[in-house]
């Protein structure tokens, strides 16, 4: 996996659902060290700016608002690419200020997998999980954030279910 794709995917499952409650990895001497682990400052409002850039992308990739992009956009209008000349060729470096830089990081990751990935970048087909996954099957149809947790319990579930409708089907 990518730098990139590690730091969506981290900033994306910040908040996973532990035990049926909402966590923020994001919070005090956690959050800070999440910020230092990927080159941030871990100061509060650079976890501030994660928390807006997570609530967005969260928004934009279950489109569950009438504009799901807006709030994207209004976090990246701070930030500028500014080209560099190398001896490799162009490349780009980004500018915000320091705080933010982390969190438009973020959203370029988001972008970037978005065009590597076209519709693999999506939330776990569990209704109460709160991650995200970016399929790398081949065909495609992954739909779980890790087959060991949601997609257990869900197959596990369906398995009930059925064996629940065939019992009260039964006419013995």
């Amino acid at each position: 996996m990518e730098r990139d794709e590690e730091l969506l995917l981290a900033v994306l499952n910040s908040e996973p659902v532990i035990d049926g409650l909402v966590s923020d990895h994001l919070d005090g001497d956690p959050g800070e060290r999440f910020a230092h682990r990927w080159g941030g400052t871990g100061s509060d409002a650079e976890r501030e700016g994660l928390r807006r850039v997570r609530e967005a992308l969260h928004a934009a990739i279950r489109e569950s608002s009438a504009d799901p992009l807006s709030a994207v956009s209004d976090i990246v209008s701070t930030a500028v690419k500014v080209p560099q000349v190398t001896s490799e060729g162009l490349s780009w470096r980004l500018e915000a200020p320091a705080d933010f830089v982390l969190s438009m990081e973020t959203i370029a990751a988001w972008s970037s997998v978005l065009t590597r990935h076209p519709g693999r970048l999506r939330p776990c087909a569990n209704a109460e999980c709160n991650l995200f996954l970016i399929d790398r099957s081949r065909p495609g149809t992954a739909k779980w954030c890790s087959m060991a947790a949601c997609g257990n319990r869900m197959k596990a579930r369906a398995y009930a279910d059925r064996a629940r409708s065939q019992d009260g089907r039964r006419t013995d």
